[in-house]
């Protein structure tokens, strides 16, 4: 049996994570499916400009697992990288998507998010707060 691949992008800017509203009003992170001849990293980097026109440098792997999406009645395997933005500027949403927002860690238990986008959103914001932390530390 195989399973359709999205590959999606956790960016997060001034501590607030990007995310994306879909058909089915739950928010989602940005990025989708890979093309032909394409590897994960050059798909999410794609899929970022296409949904919100923003640059972004691809960072480590965070998560990967199985989605069952109740909605289309299928699973889907999701693998999720960290980013970091090239430019700060105003994301732009696209036509696959009905709203655009950036939110805080603390904003996100009220949202409808998928547990496992949720999960590498978590993930990213611990390593850029461990990272800060050891820019700070002295050597």
């Amino acid at each position: 049996m195989s399973y359709p691949v999205s590959i999606k992008a956790v960016v997060l800017h001034d501590d607030r994570v990007l995310l994306l509203r879909n058909e089915r009003d739950e928010w989602e992170l940005p990025g989708g499916r890979i093309e032909p001849g394409e590897t994960p990293e050059q798909c999410v980097v794609r899929e970022i400009e296409e949904e919100t026109q923003w640059a972004v440098t691809i960072g480590p792997i965070l998560d990967s697992w199985m989605y069952y999406v109740d909605a289309a009645e299928k699973d889907v395997f999701i693998v999720t990288y960290a980013c970091h933005l090239d430019e700060a500027t105003e994301p732009r949403i696209s036509h696959e998507h009905k709203e655009i927002g950036l939110f805080t860690e603390e904003e996100l238990p009220g949202l409808p998010l998928p547990a496992g986008y949720r999960s590498s959103i978590h993930n990213w914001f611990a390593q850029q707060r461990a990272g800060d932390h050891n820019a700070e530390s002295p050597n």
